[in-house]
């Protein structure tokens, strides 16, 4: 789930393990240090068969996938924000229900959201209202990165983000940027620990003036049980 807080540029990107395997991030650049701009060289483009070999081998599932597929199923989620940048200041909870699975031969994974948030009104009366979002992920072959978009109802963009695994603390880590209005973009950081195949945490950090502040924290439980 990438983005309550919305209603989730990559930074130099990190070493990670071959495809045939979990891809694991040994060295991290800082979240929110400045993109590198690097300079690529296109080779001679391959003959038909050769770039035909090419698609069939990106097109193999591996370790990477089977990894996501591990936690297809319905979660139900508890989600902590703290919209003013401390975590040490009592948030405000809000509950719902996620709902994974795999699409195309286990290639990627679409994450159905649904809950309520409590939200201020017109006259900035807080209240409860709907809320939907749907993520997309998967692991690309070719960048042999983890991939992810998500859509909300809080907004009208699409946010894309890439992240590399840990097997170590079994986390993800995700970096990309949002746009809240013209001229106003927002780097960010995702973490994802899979505790174990029931438990879940998911973290959101913000770039708020060069500093890395956690705004939000969603707890999620296997559905039945606890």
């Amino acid at each position: 789930m990438a983005s309550l807080a919305y209603a989730q540029s990559p930074t130099a990107a990190p070493k990670t393990a071959p495809a045939s395997s979990p891809a694991t991030s040994t060295t991290t650049a800082p979240a929110m240090s400045p993109a590198t701009t690097t300079t690529t060289t296109t080779s001679a483009m391959p003959n038909e068969a050769e770039m035909m070999k090419q698609m069939m081998e990106m097109a193999k599932l591996n370790d990477n996938h089977k990894l996501l597929a591990s936690m297809d199923g319905t979660w139900n989620y508890t989600v902590k924000m703290w919209m003013n940048g401390d975590p040490t200041s009592k948030p405000q909870e809000s509950k719902g229900v996620a709902t994974r699975k795999s699409i195309m031969g286990g290639r990627f994974f679409i994450m159905d959201v649904k809950g309520k948030m409590q939200m201020p009104d017109e006259k900035g009366k807080m209240k409860d209202m709907e809320f939907t979002g749907m993520g997309l992920e998967g692991y690309d072959n070719a960048k042999q990165k983890f991939v992810g978009s998500w859509v909300d109802s809080m907004g009208t963009g699409i946010m894309n983000s890439e992240g590399t695994y840990d097997a170590a603390s079994k986390s993800f880590t995700y970096t990309g940027e949002y746009q809240m209005a013209p001229n106003m973009t927002m780097k960010i950081k995702e973490v994802l620990k899979v505790v174990d195949k029931d438990h879940i945490i998911f973290e959101w950090f913000e770039d708020r003036g060069g500093k890395e502040t956690k705004t939000m924290q969603i707890d999620y439980v296997r559905a039945g049980k606890k």
